[in-house]
């Protein structure tokens, strides 16, 4: 239950032609403080309670629960989200023996796109596309609990 990733800004808009899936995702957050964020996802047509715990020193680790629920359910749970739901597009992109997960977001967030990759091992190596950017997995900014309360379009 303990998630590894790593998040990248991303360049350019040419990972859409390498995406094999594309989902359309809204979530808000019923707790978004760091040492337990509570997240409700749709996802497609799927819904998910998720818990996060606080992230390790390298940014990289937190603890991490998820469970799918009706589709009804998380609809009636983002009525009771703190203010901010994220609006976003998800690209999944396969590179190596990883998947890529390229968010674009749309709303108060319009204008980022971050790429996330999820890792067995902090010390895991993996492919870099050429359409990845900058890293900023230790950067607090680009969690999506922090832009539902402090959109891209205000820094």
């Amino acid at each position: 239950m303990i998630e590894i990733e790593r998040k990248f800004l991303v360049t350019d808009d040419s990972f859409k032609k390498e995406a094999f899936a594309q989902n359309h995702i809204a979530q808000g957050y019923l707790s978004s403080v760091p040492e337990r964020t509570v997240r409700v996802r749709i996802k497609g047509d799927k819904g998910y309670l998720t818990i996060k715990g606080i992230s390790n020193n390298s940014g990289m680790s937190r603890f991490e629960w998820e469970k799918e629920i009706p589709v009804a359910e998380a609809k009636e749970l983002l009525l009771l989200c703190e203010k901010g739901v994220i609006d976003k597009n998800r690209f999944e992109i396969k590179q190596g023996n990883h998947i890529y997960e390229v968010d674009e977001f749309y709303g108060e967030n319009e204008g980022l796109i971050v790429a996330e990759i999820e890792l067995d091992s902090e010390m895991e190596t993996f492919e870099k596309p050429s359409w990845l950017g900058e890293e900023v997995t230790n950067s607090n900014r680009y969690y999506n609990a922090y832009l539902s309360t402090n959109p891209y379009k205000n820094w």
